[in-house]
């Protein structure tokens, strides 16, 4: 089987982390989120994947190479001007399609254990073009509802709705499951990019009567749309509330690491704390969970460290306090080197 992952868009919502650096490469766990995605999708079978890029392609390049460290086939399309979520999609169309079946697109910059299986599983058996996965969530404002049926085909669409006013509780995840007959129902070849999924080819499908479904997911998902969310996706992770692929360093409760970890006396660790590759934490450190320290990140003497994440490269300074906050430093994160 076949996917793409969305890789391109500029990650506004996340400055200042992505000013250079792409949100996909933004670790959770300490990897970064576009590769726990395909770890993901090699889970399900996936075999070969594809990636449009465009803000500091190089780095997902980097950060990816060939795919085959996760046991799949990495190929890349660039875009010099973004094309949207759908005009991406159709840039690819020739390797999504070489195979006439399923094939899964994703966003690259969500953070998600969604059983893929499943969803191509429902989309074989409901016959539609695609199939989209919803989350009910309790507050719509912030993402597109999806208003379906009893039988699941796509009735409508409210983008970001006042609560009051929505018609449904289902939030587009952009996972998908496609056929490769919904390239026939594209806008036009000749229609000028950005072209959007939600702006433009899902309602040209429910304006030709063209069944298509969501099947809702139970599975963990975060659209890490804000910076609150970047820090509660990594807190999650380290909770175990989404299983990751990986996570990066040793995860202890309670504990201190192993001598891997350069840890002056005195520190006390409460709850869950991921240590990345060559963090240093001085003494008389308190240290609360969950808590990630990335790789290369230091903890100065008699610090105080609670719910947060520390960026690769990041330092608290002697006798500082962070809690429930994010340190670091966007060009570490740039230079690729964690």
């Amino acid at each position: 089987m076949r996917a793409m992952v969305m890789a391109a868009g500029l990650g506004t919502r996340l400055r200042p982390i992505t000013h250079e650096i792409p949100k996909p490469v933004v670790p959770v766990g300490n990897v970064a989120i576009v590769e726990q995605l395909v770890r993901l999708l090699a889970e399900h079978g996936v075999e070969e994947v594809i990636a449009n890029l465009h803000w500091f392609p190089e780095t997902v390049e980097g950060r990816l190479g060939d795919g085959s460290s996760f046991g799949v086939e990495l190929s890349y399309r660039h875009e010099d001007e973004l094309l949207g979520t759908a005009g991406g999609v159709r840039n690819v169309a020739d390797f999504l399609t070489a195979d006439a079946d399923t094939f899964i697109v994703l966003a690259g910059d969500a953070l998600t254990d969604v059983d893929l299986t499943a969803l191509t599983e429902a989309h074989r058996a409901n016959g539609g073009v695609a199939t989209l996965a919803v989350k009910k969530v309790q507050d719509v404002s912030e993402y597109g509802v999806i208003v379906a049926g009893s039988d699941g085909r796509v009735q409508g669409f409210q983008e970001k709705p006042d609560p009051a006013e929505a018609l449904s509780d289902l939030v587009n995840c952009m996972v998908y499951a496609f056929s490769p007959e919904l390239f026939d129902y594209f806008p036009r070849e000749e229609m000028e990019d950005p072209v959007d999924f939600a702006n433009d080819v899902f309602p040209a499908l429910l304006a030709q009567d063209v069944a298509f479904h969501v099947h809702e997911v139970d599975g963990y998902w975060n659209d890490i749309g804000t910076l609150r969310e970047y820090l509660q996706g990594n807190l999650d992770a380290v909770e175990g509330a989404v299983k990751l692929p990986r996570l990066g360093g040793q995860l202890v409760d309670g504990a201190r690491p192993t001598d891997e970890v350069v840890m002056g006396d005195d520190v006390e660790i409460e709850g869950k704390v991921l240590f990345g590759e060559g963090c240093r934490v001085g003494s008389g450190v308190w240290l609360s969970g969950p808590l990630v320290i990335g790789p290369g990140a230091e903890v100065g003497e008699a610090a105080q460290v609670k719910e947060s994440v520390l960026l690769p490269g990041a330092m608290v300074p002697a006798g500082g306090v962070l809690a429930r906050g994010i340190a670091g430093d966007a060009a570490r994160l740039a230079s690729g080197d964690w």
